[in-house]
């Protein structure tokens, strides 16, 4: 139950009730979404490629003998619930049930992320970009720069990963710190004017997705060194057993509504080589 409920009661404060900053979930759209899955996993399907060969008349053609493979994604169940009690409801002049459900929706959302985040950290195979990528010659340890950017691009490039649907998740100080490299922020290198807006959206061809500290873990970080990603949509699988939705149903041995939100999902590596792991010192 929402213990501090008591503080909201109307001879306290004034009527606008400001739930704490929170995010809520950015990288479900970012990744390839399987909806309606039916059982407790779901398989992605890999196809590999093959090399063409030089026909020879009258012989018989080559095939290719491509390969098939499968990433399998599990699906784990989530809750993010809360009461409201019914005194408490004739005592405060807001609708707690309607902040309620914002709040465990944006703990359903945030949930959703660390799936991909998880998946995303748990790529093997996937291209490491060392914090040690810098400009100007310097060899020390750096957060977040174009250098880094470009590197990350390059091994991309060459896994030959389609340019469009390229997303790149950051934390708040890995942004920070690039718009403190000159080349990501100069016009004379840029016309995204990212001083002024005091963000990026896109960026070597990469559209940025900016997430903050989160109580679910977020980008992992190990002393300073921060790991974020950049990846291609179809390098990352999402299947939903139950898609995220939110009840309101009232509970007469509580005499209070419980309201909860609820899904069910996996998230997977789908091709490794789509992924590219960024290491940020932070300090």
């Amino acid at each position: 139950m929402a213990q501090s409920i008591t503080n909201a009661f109307v001879t306290l404060f004034d009527a606008e009730v400001k739930q704490a900053y929170q995010s809520e979930s950015v990288l479900r759209q970012a990744v390839r979404l399987r909806s309606g899955v039916q059982g407790q996993t779901y398989k992605f399907n890999k196809l590999g490629k093959g090399s063409a060969t030089a026909r020879i008349p009258q012989t018989d053609v080559t095939p290719l003998n491509v390969t098939y493979s499968q990433v399998t994604a599990t699906m784990s169940d989530y809750n993010a619930a809360e009461y409201s009690d019914i005194f408490h409801q004739a005592k405060v002049n807001f609708d707690e049930r309607s902040e309620l459900v914002q709040v465990v929706s944006k703990a359903i959302g945030r949930r959703i992320d660390q799936l991909v985040i998880d998946a995303l950290n748990g790529a093997s195979g996937a291209s490491t970009v060392a914090k040690t990528v810098v400009t100007s010659g310097s060899a020390a340890a750096s957060n977040l720069n174009v250098g880094k950017l470009i590197a990350a691009k390059k091994a991309l490039d060459a896994k030959n990963v389609p340019f469009d649907d390229r997303c790149i998740a950051v934390h708040a100080n890995n942004l920070a710190g690039l718009l403190g490299d000159e080349r990501a922020v100069s016009g004379d290198f840029a016309s995204i004017k990212a001083l002024v807006s005091g963000e990026i959206n896109t960026f070597m061809g990469m559209k940025f997705i900016v997430l903050g500290d989160r109580d679910e873990g977020g980008l992992p970080l190990t002393s300073n060194d921060r790991s974020i990603f950049a990846f291609h949509r179809s390098a990352i699988g999402m299947a939903e057993n139950m898609a995220q939705k939110t009840e309101i149903n009232y509970v007469p041995e509580k005499t209070s509504f419980l309201v909860n939100s609820m899904f069910s999902a996996g998230a997977v590596s789908i091709d490794d080589e789509g992924i590219v792991k960024i290491t940020c010192d932070e300090s």
